[in-house]
């Protein structure tokens, strides 16, 4: 027996109520309502500020994935005549998503109108959240969740205690805990577990950093804060000491600036070397006032010597900003370290004070990045993706083995060693096989791929190989509309190669089409819309500026050698097909990259990604190999350009959040300075009238079915790529960054999709509600009002259509007021990540693809799929007996409801030719709004009557 959920609701106290019994005050009692159950206050005399203090208890139901709100009303009790009535005093609605999971303090509501004309003020206090009653077993359980969160929270070497996010789960299988790895001896299905994250911590703040100190002439560093570093250039030195047999030596130059100690490139063999590097040490991390600059000599086996050195007095350092120019080096004297020694020679170096604006820094080695390479800044640009159409017409001259039966033939088509498609079998069963059917494929540029197409015929449960053909794609055409290009005969080869006499022949069209846009992004936050032929491009709008400012509080990611927490993070942002790295800042939980990037855009509708990761190739850890070591992301944000004001600068330091098997997870926080600037507000506003995609997706519509096969085709096509640069952007960060599972089923996902569909569905229900109690005179003055606006849209009918939108322009400049002053940002309330029920639904959106749970474990998550996949199957089942009635009205399967309609329809029709329409109009607004003392609470006879006629569900099986 599952354990059982309650809501508890405490309902404490009101404020500033309005006065409803003409003597300035009020009598008001809550009325409680939540799936069907109802429950009610006492009543407080004459207190327009009552206090209640009343708890009451709701079961929430055992098999509801999607509960519905709490309402609560309150009400004035009023003495009459004809006895007690009630007068409406205002109304709360909580949403279940935004109950915790454990008691918090009072939170105030502000009291709800529900109508447009109501007069309601003052605010409700109340508490509620849910508990869960245990069964009997509930100690043990408790022992066992106990064990299982100790055993869970060991991760090992590899992790201080931090769950793998997603992404991570796709290519290796989740290392669950020692209870999981029981589950094929003892299995049982999954118990609930209710977990609730503080809502505090998932906020945007709105940060006040420094601004435009690091301004270069170019203006490329107004939105970062100036970071100051000592650049040292070693250009090159002459005149060395020979220290070994030859009279040569290898020199290298060492740098110590306080604890900051690095060293240039070894020359072999050379007294007159060079060196050409330049050096940046952070001055956060200088301490001191002294640069030491020495020469050493590599070239003995057991001790570096000696070659000279000379120190450098920190005050005396120039400061340089561009658009000056570049600090000229200068030749120094080598000295020895006491003053005397053997020591020759001299060195040409230049030593300034600069920022981050500083030309050759993102060449420079950094005192926080180190010497590598491949933790340096990078900017990365996504493959040039074609669609290759190649459309099969037919085949002639075709032999197969066994001349007694039909062949059964069709194409297989490969390009490159991931896309593999297969057309459907011929109708025409002979040798000359006619498909005219079309495969897509995607293809990079260039074209260095080979297109292999296979004819094949299959014989029982195995496939015979009648003849291939090879084709280059650089001999395809290009082309940027729709016209069809000329179709080519091609021989058919071989299997291995040629020879074998004439194999028959195959028929086709091939096209590279570049009037499409290939997408590796889901369209929901696509953020390039641009075809693929560059001449069909339009002019930019605008551009887009991105400032890293750094990070705050990161988690620790990773255990080092000496057992201690640490976190090598860096940052990418995608933007169109534009990929930018930060560099990497070793061992920080607070790093601070103050690095800024710009993009054009081309239209305003788009959405730039920025992810942090965390790089596990800086060092060599436990347990880790190089080479299969994967970066582990630590969240990203996603900002849309059009919630941006133009030309306005917006600083805010974001969460960044995560999904892992036990819930929505806070690693960290992200400073971003970003400005959406445009040159002509004109250009911009027309972009909004114009088609997102290009026209060929309009005029040539690609097949729905394939969208998403060739959306992950592109989507491996870029990450290999930018895989292969140097230095890399890894596979699994760019597959983070495109958001590659977004398509795979989860519990948590559908549940958020279900209430966006609540969200948008309130608007429409909050009129009906609106529109029920006018017809019910809960507000006689509203009442009223409406039947005067009534005739006078009856007899000025004229009014109607400008009422209708004056009214929709006067919401938009009311709310206004209260637009978002930040950008939206990864919302764990609205991702259903906030307040979990039940873990097995996470665990179950991280597993792998076939699963690798128990039996059991499978098929409570198949019974629990099968409960809702039912209730959706209901839904749909009655919206097709709704429409499937609508149809019979006029269809005669029911022979009297069908007389009965069109006999209404025949002697309506003549009454309202007879009749003005102003009088039809005021006498059918005056039956709906009729006074309650004159309705039926029985239905209404269209009601009756409608629901009375059939539909096709009396005839599933």
């Amino acid at each position: 027996m599952g354990a059982a959920r309650k809501m508890v609701v405490e309902v404490t106290s009101a404020r500033g109520l309005m006065p409803k019994d003409g003597q300035g005050s009020a009598n008001p009692y809550c009325v409680l309502d939540y799936d069907g159950q109802r429950k009610r206050t006492k009543v407080k005399t004459k207190d327009l500020d009552p206090n209640w203090n009343e708890k009451f208890e709701f079961l929430v139901p055992e098999d509801s994935m999607l509960p519905g709100d709490l309402e609560i009303t309150i009400q004035n009790e009023r003495n009459s005549g004809t006895g007690r009535r009630s007068s409406f005093l205002g109304r709360v609605v909580v949403p279940m998503s935004n109950i915790p999971n454990q008691p918090e303090p009072v939170k105030w509501y502000p009291l709800q109108k529900r109508g447009l004309f109501s007069h309601i003020k003052g605010d409700l206090g109340l508490r509620a959240w849910i508990t869960v009653d245990k069964p009997s077993k509930a100690k043990d359980d408790k022992k066992e969740n106990k064990k299982d969160e100790k055993e869970g929270g060991q991760t090992g070497k590899e992790g201080a205690g931090v769950e793998t996010p997603k992404g991570e789960a796709g290519d290796e299988k989740p290392r669950g805990t020692k209870k999981e790895a029981k589950a094929d001896k003892q299995p049982e299905p999954p118990r609930p577990n209710l977990i609730t994250v503080p809502e505090a911590d998932f906020t945007v703040k709105e940060t006040n950093p420094d601004l435009g100190k690091a301004i270069d002439y170019k203006q490329h560093y107004d939105l970062v804060e100036q970071m100051t570093y000592l650049f040292v250039r070693v250009v090159r030195a002459q005149g060395l000491m020979g220290k070994y047999e030859e009279g040569k030596s290898d020199p290298y130059v060492r740098l110590t600036v306080g604890a900051v100690k690095t060293e240039s490139k070894i020359i072999k063999s050379e007294l007159n070397p060079e060196w050409n590097q330049i050096f940046a040490v952070g001055k956060d991390k200088i301490q001191g006032g002294t640069l030491e600059l020495s020469v050493w000599d590599a070239g003995n086996a057991s001790k570096d010597n000696f070659l000279g050195g000379l120190m450098f007095d920190l005050a005396e350092v120039p400061q340089r900003k561009p658009p000056e120019n570049p600090l000229a080096p200068q030749w120094y004297k080598l000295e020895a370290k006491t003053g005397r020694g053997s020591v020759q020679g001299e060195i040409m170096v230049a030593i300034w004070w600069g920022t981050q604006a500083d030309e050759v820094f993102p060449e420079a080695w950094h005192s926080d990045t180190g010497d590598h390479a491949h933790f340096r800044s990078k900017v990365y640009v996504s493959p040039k993706l074609w669609y290759l159409r190649v459309n099969i017409v037919e085949a002639q001259d075709l032999t197969w083995n066994d001349k007694s039966r039909l062949p059964e033939l069709y194409i297989k088509a490969h390009v490159g060693p991931y896309q593999m498609l297969r057309s459907r079998i011929a109708s025409v069963r002979s040798a000359s096989p006619f498909w005219n059917e079309d495969l897509l494929f995607v293809a990079m540029e260039p074209f260095d791929d080979l297109l292999h197409i296979l004819v094949q015929d299959r014989v029982g449960n195995k496939e015979e190989i009648l003849g291939q053909v090879r084709i280059p794609l650089s001999t395809v055409e290009r082309h940027i509309d729709g016209h069809q290009v000329a179709s080519r005969w091609y021989i058919l080869e071989k299997e291995g190669g040629k020879g074998g006499g004439f194999l028959g022949r195959i028929h086709l069209r091939l096209s590279f089409d570049g009037g499409y846009h290939v997408m590796d992004e889901s369209s929901n936050y696509i953020s390039c819309t641009r075809p693929t032929a560059k001449q069909l491009w339009k002019p930019s709008v605008g551009v887009l500026e991105l400032g890293i400012h750094g990070a705050n509080n990161l988690l620790p990611m990773k255990t080092t050698k000496d057992n201690r927490g640490s976190t090598d993070a860096y940052c990418v942002a995608k933007y169109g097909p534009k990929w930018i790295r930060t560099r990497t800042i070793f061992e920080s939980f607070n790093p601070r990259w103050n690095e800024q990037y710009a993009w054009e855009v081309y239209d305003p509708c788009t959405v730039v990604t920025v992810g942090v990761f965390d790089s596990r190739h800086a060092h060599s850890f436990p347990g880790d190999k190089m080479v299969t070591a994967k970066d582990l992301p630590v969240g990203k944000v996603r900002i849309r350009l059009s919630t941006l004001e133009s030309d306005r600068v917006y600083t805010n330091s974001y969460p960044l959040l995560v999904v892992t098997p036990q819930g929505v997870k806070k690693m960290g926080e992200l400073e971003l300075a970003v400005r959406f600037s445009c040159a002509s507000t004109l250009n911009l506003m027309h972009a909004y009238f114009q088609s997102q995609l290009p026209r060929m997706h309009f005029f040539y519509r690609l097949d729905p079915k394939h969208s998403e096969t060739l959306r992950v085709a592109a989507m491996n096509i870029v990450a290999l790529k930018l895989m292969r640069s140097e230095p890399p952007l890894r596979q699994e960060v760019v597959q983070f960054m495109l958001d590659t599972e977004a398509e795979r089923w989860s519990m948590r996902r559908s549940k958020a999709n279900y209430y966006r569909i609540m969200g948008v569905l309130n608007g429409m229900l909050a009129v009906m509600n609106w529109f029920s109690d006018i017809c019910s005179w809960k507000s006689p003055v509203t009442t009223v009002l409406v039947h005067i606006l009534l005739l006078i849209l009856v007899w000025h009918p004229e009014l109607l259509l400008p009422t209708i939108f004056l009214y929709m322009f006067l919401i938009g400049a009311w709310n206004y007021r209260f637009r978002s002053r930040t950008p939206p940002f990864m919302d764990a309330k609205l991702s259903q990540g906030q307040h979990i029920g039940d873990l097995d639904e996470l665990e179950e959106e991280f597993n792998v693809v076939p699963a690798n749970r128990a039996q059991e474990v499978l098929k409570h998550r198949y019974e629990r799929l099968r409960g809702v996949a039912g209730r959706l199957q209901n839904a749909l089942g009655e919206l097709a007996t709704t429409g499937e009635r609508l149809h019979s009205l006029l269809s005669w399967r029911d022979p009297r409801a069908t007389a009965i309609f069109v006999t209404f329809c025949l002697v309506t029709a003549i009454v309202l030719y007879v009749t003005p329409f102003q009088a039809v109009a005021v006498l059918l607004g005056v039956y709906v709004l009729r006074h309650p003392r004159f309705r039926d609470p029985l239905p209404a006879i269209p009601i009756n009557f409608f629901n009375r006629l059939p539909s096709q569900s009396d005839r599933i099986l």
